[in-house]
């Protein structure tokens, strides 16, 4: 097969871009997951201590 073929079947084949579009998809879901924890994350931590410091000033016994 001669190059000139081989640029022909390349220029022709479209499985690239169909991988470039996983690729970008991927890379949002990714992204998305990224910016959801990083502004969860001050809630659940001052929540979680919130529970903590309320769980350790109670009484235990009887």
């Amino acid at each position: 097969m001669d190059f000139l073929k081989l640029a022909k079947k390349f220029k022709k084949d479209e499985d690239g871009a169909v991988t470039v579009d996983w690729v970008v998809l991927t890379a949002a879901i990714v992204g998305l997951g990224i910016a959801v924890i990083a502004s969860v994350r001050a809630g659940t931590e001052t929540l979680g201590g919130a529970i903590s410091d309320a769980v350790a000033t109670q009484a235990v016994g009887g």
